[in-house]
């Protein structure tokens, strides 16, 4: 593993005042306020972009601003560097201009145009030397002057020769490997085992088990790790496990002897993002690095040890995006992801909603655009396109996108069982995909793990050593002890809905149920919030006090999370100053019918909870259209301790699912804690810290024992000055 430039160290130009781009195009006059308004109407139009106010009018405007964009040199790309809102350049765009510098002194003097000309005509070899001479503001420029044909084309001459390597070798040539995704909206490890056993038995894993975990403790993320090593030693795959939780609990775990043989974090595109939503540094991200190489379970048979997941639209939706483009953003975590030398890195644009990518061409565009400014930039990518039922985007959308992302190289999918994953809600690629595009593209998984995947019968070659299934492909009750063992599994796992399949796919009957499952949960995003049904008055409650949010409607409410996000102008005024310690908070969010079916049960017991404690409690709100950040335009007018939002997921991928309700803990700093929580993060502005509890549902954290389960934590909050990831640090100091 390298060792790493010091920021300081790395050579930047100065920042400059913006500049005007102008042009003529059929006798119209367009002209572009600095760079970042050209790049942003250069590319197609997307949610994101119309939200923010950089999308071009029509596709005249954006074919000014492509040809403006063709026509810059690298240099002047390279001497303009994008700026936060104080005209500085942060930590994120920094670490991007640690570039090759003799190969960038080459075709600094290219202009965007003639680069992309330059690449058409070259080898991957070629394109790979020149990548290392780009920052990410390059790649996004050159990405918005590529059609489908060229971006496909120019990521598959990039899958090259070597790939990253830890036990499996991911990305070589004819290769397409796999993440399998056991989530679970418990952390259940029963069910977890059969996710695995599943995966395991369709062939897909050969990149990763990895486990997004429900409940991000250190005892938890240590005993999941664990118990997935435990069933990669017991099948004998090759492969390599990891729990994505925060970068902080898995350093913690790592100092336990747990094996995290692969750390895993989420980046962002700027450091706002980055520092204030994801409580990440670039610091930070060094000394993970670092105690990998040092500690690390894989030790030196692993060349490639750090995992990232990006996708279009979290800076935006934040509202941290400092007035860039969702692909420039994008494109900026790959600059910083590749300082890290990865050995993956997972796209999963397409996650969020149909705020930043409303439809399948939207998604389908942005994903296409991703990989290649991933591969481009030097990047293990593989690919997730995914969808939520909040937005417009649909399986059939999905499934397109997989077969053009393969077509391009993506060096793997994910695999989560029919591609409903319990845990997140939301859709993403299956095992059944990921054989359906082997067999498509005549592609292979990792080798070493092929090798296993023969001996057990899941995959077979023929008399032409022409890879086949095997007659144990699809079938997980072959890593079972007994046939009772399997069935004692089986119960674990929520929106299972049958394990036959037709070839590479799942049996018709299995896919209607899936398919009808969705189209039921789909409607719980357009239900309307019915007070009556959350059970104050029936559970003898004082009576609550409604407000509403900017969100004047479920159209604007979905489309833009700023609009829920704030009071309206009425609501503010009726709020003054009430100094409790905690307020709660009711919103519809997502999904309604997760507020009716879980409030009556839950709020008698939160309420008895903090009563034991003689808290006081501001008077209930229900704010129907409501986004998480609500809690801090309501917490900041009330001047409460703590607030409680109980809010509405989006709706999983079954009738149950549909019901998942979440609880957002906001704690407001006060002096005293600000400055610990300041140094603890390393965002001297923070102001809240957040503890999260979801999945509470019937078939998840039932809302009885979810009552309790809050009003547990909101009194350790409370007592501890703390919420979030310093919470669990400072119980976890007390521990010992």
């Amino acid at each position: 593993m390298r060792a790493l430039t010091p920021l300081e160290q790395i050579v930047l130009p100065s920042p400059q005042p913006p500049q005007t781009y102008s042009s003529e195009m059929l006798q119209r006059r367009f002209s572009f306020h600095g760079l970042k308004q050209l790049l942003g109407a250069a590319d197609i139009s997307k949610a994101g972009e119309r939200m923010a106010g950089l999308a071009a009018a029509d596709e005249v405007e954006r074919e000014a601003a492509r040809a403006i964009l063709s026509g810059l040199s690298l240099q002047h790309l390279h001497d303009h560097p994008l700026t936060n809102a104080h005209g500085q350049i942060d930590s994120v765009m920094r670490v991007n201009y640690q570039i090759d510098r003799a190969v960038f002194a080459e075709i600094a003097a290219l202009s965007l145009g003639e680069l992309k000309d330059r690449l058409l005509a070259s080898k991957g070899a070629e394109i790979r030397r020149i990548g290392t001479a780009l920052t990410g503001v390059m790649a996004a420029a050159l990405a918005k002057l590529c059609d489908v044909h060229e971006l496909i084309l120019l990521a598959k001459r990039l899958k090259s020769g070597a790939a990253a390597r830890a036990r499996t070798q991911v990305g070589l040539p004819g290769t397409l490997s796999s993440r399998l995704q056991p989530n679970h909206p418990t952390d259940n490890l029963a069910g977890i085992s059969l996710l695995v056993y599943t995966g395991l038995s369709m062939g897909a894993g050969d990149a990763l088990i990895g486990l997004n975990p429900a409940i991000d403790t250190v005892d938890n993320i240590s005993a999941t790790l664990h118990h997935l090593d435990k069933l990669r030693r017991e099948t004998g795959a090759p492969t390599q496990v990891c729990v994505l939780s925060h970068i902080k609990t898995q350093l913690a775990c790592l100092e336990r002897g747990a094996p995290v043989e692969i750390m895993f974090q989420s980046l962002a595109g700027t450091e706002r993002t980055l520092t204030d939503e994801f409580d990440v540094t670039v610091e930070l991200l060094d000394h993970a690095y670092a105690r990998m190489a040092a500690d690390g379970p894989l030790g030196d048979s692993a060349e490639h040890v750090m995992y990232f997941e990006t996708g279009q639209g979290s800076e935006l939706t934040y509202g941290k995006h400092e007035g860039i483009d969702m692909a420039t953003c994008e494109a900026l975590c790959y600059g910083l992801a590749r300082r890290y030398s990865p050995f993956m890195v997972n796209n999963v644009t397409g996650f969020i909603g149909p705020e930043t990518h409303l439809d399948n061409f939207e998604m389908i565009y942005s994903c296409l655009q991703d990989h290649f400014m991933g591969k481009l930039l030097g990047l293990p990518m593989g690919m997730a396109p995914c969808f939520t039922l909040h937005s417009q985007v649909s399986a059939e959308g999905q499934q397109m996108a997989t077969e053009l992302l393969a077509a391009a190289g993506a060096n793997f999918f994910m695999d989560v069982y029919l591609g409903n994953d319990r845990m997140l809600a939301y859709f993403d690629t299956s095992g059944h995909d990921d054989q359906t595009l082997r067999e498509v593209h005549d592609l292979r998984p990792a080798p070493e793990y092929l090798q296993w995947a023969l001996t057990r019968g899941i995959f077979s070659e023929d008399e032409n050593a022409q890879l086949q299934r095997g007659p144990n492909w699809g079938k997980p009750e072959q890593f079972c002890h007994s046939e009772l063992d399997y069935q004692r599994l089986l119960e674990s796992v929520p929106a299972a809905y049958g394990f036959t399949n037709a070839g590479p796919r799942p049996a018709n009957r299995v896919a209607r149920t899936l398919r009808g499952n969705q189209a039921v949960a789909r409607q719980a995003i357009y239900a309307d919030l019915r007070p009556d049904e959350l059970g104050f008055a029936a559970n003898g409650l004082p009576a609550p006090r409604y407000l509403t949010t900017r969100a004047q409607n479920r159209e604007a409410h979905l489309g833009n999370p700023e609009l829920g996000a704030q009071l309206s102008a009425d609501a503010q005024a009726t709020l003054v100053a009430e100094h409790t310690d905690v307020q709660v908070v009711i919103s519809d969010g997502l999904s309604a019918e997760a507020v009716h079916h879980n409030m009556s049960d839950l709020l008698p017991v939160l309420f008895d909870g903090l009563a034991s404690r003689a808290l006081n409690l501001g008077q209930s709100i229900i704010a129907p259209y409501g986004r998480v950040k609500l809690a801090e335009a309501i917490g900041e007018a009330v001047q409460t301790r703590l607030v409680i939002m109980l809010i509405g997921e989006r709706p999983g991928g079954d009738a149950l699912a549909s019901r998942s309700l979440s609880a957002y803990l906001a704690y407001r700093l006060e002096t005293a804690s600000q400055a610990e929580a300041a140094g603890f993060s390393g965002n001297p502005q923070i102001a809240w810290e957040y503890t999260v509890i979801s999945n509470i549902y019937r078939a998840g954290l039932p809302p009885l024992e979810a009552g309790s389960v809050i009003a547990e934590k909101a009194l350790q909050i409370l007592a501890h000055g703390a919420a979030g990831n310093r919470l669990e640090h400072l119980l976890k100091q007390r521990a010992a």
